[in-house]
């Protein structure tokens, strides 16, 4: 015991069980020669054990001798690794002093009766045992993408468990027990001999980096991909620190000069009082600055030029002035502008609203052939289903590549996924809730589960599993379901209660002990999900949150074998979801599953459950319509329902007190009692329910006709169109609906029967025969005008203007209804011309986007907005005279044979009210007054600039990704399962690096690609990717890469007997697996130049593709794991004839990817390490998983959308410029659209919206809706100018009063029109049950309107009137319309009404 020059061991004693492995024999003896082949134990042990006596026979060396050869297949690449091996087993087994660190504890008798030893204490030395499992815990198991560690050391994390695991009695291990004690006895001396690194230079030592991190070059330092911003000012990013700086200093500035300017002023007045003491009478007729300009918006800059008789003759002649002209400036100084544009468009409209309203039912016949013409597109309509059609751009790089993978490797695998979890107690569905699932109970349900989807037939050609699965040892091998189930052999028949849990955690923490039917070890991460950790890092497997079940289905591109796996997968999706129903009632458990056919078909489901909130939308869209349409059709001194019902209300007792027989006569018939309320006239005729209703049928015939065109043009539908667009249209069409009926509603009030005889005006005015084409815009001074329509430009010439002298009398007021329509269109039709166009034109650039499911949604967008404005236009215009003619002919809304009898008119009729709304008489004497004070000038952009500041900081803030559970029906079981995949699935998805154009039957060509022989390149592609693994928070990548090349070259080494052979008679002739040793030798026994690692003497040419097809089909078994059929059986693809290497690809694994930004990161990631590669090498190389298709547009997103909004805003700047005449205020317009898509921006940051392309297309609709509540505004600010230049001293006096002028104009339709029309129509949208609706259409369409809302009442009217550009004399009409207010004695300026007057209104 413990002395030198003795044995324990030697001999064999037979098995312990039949066909077992020979067990050692106890001897207690000295070493001998007798019995020792000793070149055999030279060739397996080295010149050490060659000479002297031995503690082993040849039956040792023999079992010794293939125990060596199977370790060796996995650890041959690593010489410090395989000579550790050999020298620790040869001292085992024949070491002279084998008694110094061997003791036999135990025996036992064998099969064949003898006494054989049963288990062994072995001796090692820390530092010998360190140095082995050094040398051998970085070699790389390429075809199964992990490390040799996993099969011979069970996975150790250290030397004491890889020589626990090697010395475990077990069936594919050793035949008796092997322990090795952490301290030796003092007898004994442990086993210290030297152990040899992987980093020496010794080329018996020496791996290459693949296996030994020591001797790898370390990659340089990079950020990982799309790195947070490193410049921090504390914890603030440099960006957002500067901008709050700036924006404090711009607040301080205005607090202070604020307070400096009041300061000052309040010196000046104290100063003028004292003055105004002292003074004589004469000072009665001296005026303070502040007198005359109380309340004057802007009154403070134009103090310099009032003085008190001077500003009342202004003010006088101002009354006599339209509304072009500074009402405090002299006649004089007001010198028109003139834009010849403004005047051919309005020219334009006039004469198209003349048409239509002429000609109504012809204008009816024309557009609606036009628009059925169009809706015959109808025939050619498709849905696109396809997921990767819709939403990959067709010539997507990603896109490309899957394309160029399918077709020379076979599509990815078919993956049918189930997660089972325990049912959570509370009823809580968060994973940290859960309870473990491993029990007893559940896992003989599952067990049944699984036996039930083993047999499960398809319908109607009966396909089982076993007929669609993937099959790694061929046909008649064995379907890889990688469940907890396999570790127990698919059979719980040999376990109970009291045994399954040891089972579990034995083959949990040694995988390679519990292989399944199909030989490919299961590591724990991937069936078992959520496992807790102890406080020391060791897993809980037993309290594992989810089961991870997958069944592997190989996908193919050829349709009828592609039609087995659909089929059958049918009926797994039918069974799950009686699983799922029942499951959690029978065994307390729940499941979360998906096929391969649930992506689409979910994704594809229609979601017509929302066609509730589509007809919803459209019926509160429609009695807003109606009901607000109507409000201001009401003649001028009609009562309201409102009013009647509380007159009536009033009245009522006084009928019941009347006496018998007596009779009230009263003057106005409305204050006479009555037993039933007087309903007001307009419910019945100035209703515009019908028009209402035609204008949103107008909506539907545009979506309708849009979806027609394209279709016809080949642009294939999607459910996003479907879904999205009714919302979209609805909400951006009605609004000019609205813009139209209240300016008709206008010129009724001027031009219509009810209208009151004025003093008088200028005779054009009233005109019926006045046309635009044939005006210029009047002086306001006097009017000029050409003939009527019957005057013609005659020989080429225009005639010359005549002056007209303005009769006070001479002509009435009233003008035909087609008259009225006719200036309606004239007056908003360029409005609605800049909105229209700026709409389509921004929804056009969503088309740039290149995802066909957006880029379509952005067509038909388009094309809808475009021809409902022509709908609106034509068809509209003559819709609007029919119902005027309707109302003024007395009939009945809705029932137009019906007509109400004529009312009688009084002859001195009471003083009619000035027919503002209530919204409009706000915004006269209230907002747009206080808006234009100077201090709230000042706030306003302060406020603003706050805005900008924060939607900036926010927009740092901003995430990319899409979240693919938001494209499926909220109810679809595939939330769940996405949900399951995020919570506990601990492994990430394959990559492929396929690398193709480079030659690999030359040597150059294989040194790019290899990494475990000398010469092979530093920077070769398996080198990089490893070296890329060991950066795994830069690279993604977790798992070894699986080099073919590599195992194929070791699948030549002629020291693996059980590989690559041929026949001894003819080395043409490969050998069977099978086949007797006696008729077969090892391909490379004879071979000059030998095998070696330095590659000189392996194969080129010809004999490389002779030997790598026979590789390819060669089985991959125990005896020879390096065969390609099951591990790289689909990694190369060959030319047809089998004489080239067309491409081929290495195959590693991401890590666990969790969120959005994990997936785009790690394409981004993959895309920079195959840049890399190509670069290296030389050769073509690009990367490919499942899910890069679909990522693959956040690669550009961020350049596409600062493409496109540059685009969107340059349009506008040019469309705005240009329709209004003026470049200073296409500017301002432009500028406040872009802050209003800023802050939409801002606040997608903040509430969950992600950066997408649907994101992208919904600020690019942003950028159009906005120009929408800047447009009219804007134009109206434009059209009110008096032509004084922008520098005049009373140039800002001038720009408030047109700005007040617009606000009041067009204020009200912005409002009611435009804002109230959109919240309605979206705000429906809130009730959705789906998520995707709710976050990237309510979100971003709420928060557009309110923003848009905002910035086009408040900022824009703020910036216009401080800088904006000179504006055009008003046209004809709006100055009748100012000079008609001022002969009625209202007041349309906030220059010369008094809040207290009664006529102010």
């Amino acid at each position: 015991m413990g002395t030198e020059g003795r044995c324990v061991m030697r001999g064999s004693c037979g098995p312990k069980v039949i066909f077992g492995k020979p067990l050692p024999c106890p001897f207690d003896g000295p070493p001998s020669k007798d019995d020792v082949d000793h070149n055999l134990l030279a060739t397996l042990c080295g010149p050490d054990f060659a000479d002297g006596p031995t503690c082993c026979t040849t039956d040792q060396l023999e079992t010794l001798r293939d125990n060596l050869g199977m370790a060796e297949n996995l650890i041959s690449s690593c010489p410090a690794c395989r000579n550790n091996f050999r020298q620790i087993w040869c001292s085992f087994t024949c070491s002279p002093n084998q008694a110094t660190f061997l003791n036999v504890t135990e025996t036992q008798t064998s099969t064949t009766g003898e006494t054989a030893v049963k288990s062994v204490d072995f001796f090692v030395s820390e530092r010998f045992g360190r140095g082995f499992y050094d040398s051998c815990k970085d070699i790389k198991m390429g075809a199964t993408n992990g490390y040799a560690m996993d099969l011979l050391g069970g996975g150790a994390k250290d030397y004491h468990a890889f020589l626990k695991f090697m010395g475990d009695e077990k069936d594919m291990g050793s035949p008796f027990q092997i322990n090795f004690p952490s301290t030796a006895p003092p007898a004994y001396s442990p086993l210290n001999t030297t152990s040899r690194n992987c980093y020496d230079n010794d080329l018996a030592s020496r791996c290459t980096c693949i296996d030994c991190l020591d001797v790898c070059e370390k990659l340089p330092d990079i950020p990982p991909p799309n790195a947070e911003p490193t410049c921090h000012v504390g914890l603030v990013s440099c960006i957002t620190f500067v901008l709050l700086l700036a924006y404090g200093l711009a607040v301080l500035a205005f607090i202070l000069g604020y307070g400096l300017q009041v300061t000052l002023r309040r010196r000046r007045e104290k100063s003028y009082e004292r003055l105004a003491l002292a003074a004589d009478t004469a000072s009665e007729r001296m005026a303070s600055p502040r007198s005359h300009t109380r309340g004057l918006v802007g009154a403070s800059s134009l103090a310099q030029y009032l003085d008190g008789e001077d500003s009342t003759g202004t003010q006088s002649e101002s009354r006599r002035l339209g509304r072009g002209a500074s009402l405090l400036d002299p006649i004089e100084t007001a010198q028109p502008r003139h834009y010849r544009l403004n005047s051919f468009l309005r020219r334009s409209f006039y004469r198209l609203g003349l048409f239509a309203a002429t000609y109504p039912w012809l204008n009816f016949a024309i557009v609606f052939a036009f628009f059925g013409l169009l809706n015959l597109g109808w025939k050619r309509f498709e849905v696109e289903t396809d997921p990767v059609r819709l939403w990959v751009a067709p010539d997507s790089e990603s896109k490309i590549q899957k394309e160029y993978f399918d077709e020379h490797f076979g599509p990815f695998y078919r993956v049918e996924q189930i997660f089972v979890t325990s049912v959570s107690s509370e009823g809580s569905s968060s994973p940290e809730d859960k309870p473990p699932v491993l029990t007893w109970d559940h896992l003989k349900f599952w067990a049944d589960v699984e036996e039930d989807i083993r047999n499960l037939e398809s319908s109607p050609h009966g396909y089982t599993l076993s007929d669609i699965c993937l099959k790694p040892a061929g046909p008649d091998g064995f379907c890889v379901v990688q469940s907890v189930m396999a570790w127990f052999g698919n059979d719980l028949s040999s376990y109970d209660p009291d045994t399954w849990q040891d089972r579990l955690e034995n083959c949990a923490e040694t995988p390679v002990n519990c292989l399944p039917d199909f030989q490919q070890p299961l590591a724990p991460q991937m069936i078992l999900g959520a496992v807790p950790k102890e406080e020391e890092g060791r897993k809980e497997y037993l309290d594992a949150k989810a089961l991870v079940v997958t069944y592997v289905v190989p996908d193919s591109q050829n349709a009828s074998e592609q039609a087995k796996a659909i089929e059958w997968e049918f009926a797994l999706r039918d069974y799950l979801q009686k699983l799922e129903a029942r499951a959690p009632e029978q065994a307390g458990l729940e499941i979360a599953w998906s096929t391969g056919i649930s992506l689409e078909e979910e994704i594809n489901k229609s979601t017509n459950t929302d066609i509730k909130i589509v007809v919803l939308s459209y019926v509160a869209m429609f009695f807003y319509v109606a009901f607000t349409l109507g409000n201001g059709a009401s003649t001028r001194d009609e009562e309201g329902l409102w009013t009647c019902l509380v007159q009536w209300a009033t009245n009522l007792p006084k009928f019941f007190r009347q006496p018998s027989g007596s009779s009230t006569l009263s003057l106005d018939s409305r204050l006479s009692p009555t037993i039933f309320p007087r309903l007001p006239r307009a419910l019945f005729v100035g209703s515009k329910f019908t028009l209402g209703l035609f204008g949103i049928a107008l909506v539907i015939l545009s979506i309708s006709s849009s979806v027609g065109l394209f279709s016809a043009l080949g642009v294939k539908v999607t459910l996003i169109i479907a879904e999205v667009i009714p919302f979209l249209v609805l909400a951006v069409g009605v609004d000019n609906v609205f813009i139209l009926v209240h300016e008709l509603d206008r010129q009724n009030l001027l031009h219509g029967p009810n209208a009151s005889s004025g003093v008088g005006g200028p005779s054009w005015a009233y005109s019926d025969n006045y046309s635009y084409r044939h005006t210029t815009p009047m002086s306001p001074t006097q009017s000029r005008v050409r003939s009527g329509l019957e005057s013609q430009e005659r020989d080429g010439e225009p005639d010359h203007e005549q002056e007209i002298s303005l009769d006070a009398g001479s002509t009435p007021q009233y003008l035909s209804a087609e008259e009225r329509v006719a200036r309606t269109l004239a007056k908003m039709g360029p409005s609605i011309l800049l909105s229209t166009v700026t709409e389509t034109i921004a929804f056009a650039l969503g088309a740039l986007v290149p995802m066909p499911a957006v880029r379509n949604f952005a067509l038909y967008a388009a094309g809808s907005v475009f021809l409902n404005a022509v709908l609106q236009v034509t068809v509209f215009v003559s819709a609007l005279v029919v119902d005027l003619k309707r109302v003024e002919a007395s009939r009945v809304d809705c029932f137009p044979c019906v007509r109400m009898p004529p009312r009688i008119a009084l002859l001195e009729a009471p003083t009619p009210s000035s027919g503002l709304s209530f919204l409009a008489r706000f915004i006269r004497k209230r907002y747009a007054p206080f808006l234009l004070k100077p201090l709230v000038k000042g706030v306003v952009l302060l406020v603003f600039g706050g805005v900008l500041v924060a939607s900036t900081i926010s927009m740092q803030h901003i995430r990319l990704g899409f979240d693919q559970r938001l494209a499926f029906p909220s109810d679809s079981y595939l939330i769940p399962y996405f949900d399951s995949v995020d919570a506990y699935l601990d492994i990430g998805p394959p990559v492929y690096f396929v690398v193709h154009d480079v030659d690999v039957t030359r040597r150059p060509g294989q040194q790019e690609l290899c990494g475990r022989f000398t010469t092979c390149d530093p920077h070769s592609i398996a080198n990089i990717l490893e070296a890329e693994r060991k950066r795994a928070d830069v690279s993604y990548i977790s798992q070894p890469a699986a080099s073919w090349i590599d195992d194929f070259f070791n699948w030549l080494d002629p020291l693996k007997d059980k590989c690559c052979r041929v026949r001894k008679a003819n080395h043409e002739i490969f050998c069977d697996p099978g086949e007797s040793p006696r008729r077969c030798q090892t391909c490379y026994a004879d071979h000059e130049p030998a095998w070696n690692i330095t590659m000189n003497g392996l194969p080129e040419g010809d004999e490389f593709m002779v030997y790598l097809r026979q590789w390819l089909i060669s089985p991959t078994g125990e005896d020879c794991p390096l065969a390609g059929k099951a591990s790289f059986g689909d990694a190369l693809a060959l030319s047809e004839d089998g004489s080239e290497v067309v491409a081929s690809h290495f195959r590693t694994f991401h890590r666990p990817l969790k969120s959005q930004a994990d997936f785009i990161n790690s394409f981004a990631a993959a895309q920079r390490i195959a840049d890399d590669l190509s670069r290296e090498t030389g050769a073509t190389v690009f990367p490919y998983s499942l899910h890069y298709v679909f990522f693959d547009q956040f690669a550009h997103i961020v350049a596409i959308t600062e493409q496109i909004l540059g685009l969107g805003l340059a349009a506008v700047l040019l469309v705005t410029a240009v329709l209004l005449g003026s470049w200073r205020t296409g500017t301002i317009v432009t500028s406040v659209v872009a802050l209003t898509v800023l802050s939409v921006m801002g606040v997608m940051g903040v509430w969950g919206i992600d950066l997408n392309a649907i994101s992208l297309v919904n600020l690019v609709i942003s950028l159009g809706i906005a120009v929408e509540f800047c447009a009219h505004v804007a134009r109206a600010f434009m059209s009110a100018g008096s032509g004084l230049p922008v520098d005049h001293p009373a140039g800002q006096k001038e720009r408030d009063e047109r700005m007040w002028i617009a606000l009041v104009d067009v204020g009200p339709s912005v409002l009611s029109g435009i804002t109230f029309t959109k919240l309605i129509g979206m705000c429906v949208l809130a009730l959705t049950r789906s998520k995707f609706l709710e976050i990237y259409y309510f979100r971003m369409w709420i928060t557009l309107i309110i923003s848009g809302a905002l910035h086009g009442l408040v900022l824009l009217p703020v910036v216009l009137s401080l800088a904006g550009g000179s504006g055009f004399p008003q046209q004809e009409a709006d100055e009748e319309w100012m000079s008609h207010a001022i002969r009625n004695d209202y007041e349309y300026t906030p220059f010369l009404a008094d809040d207290d007057s009664a006529l102010s209104d």
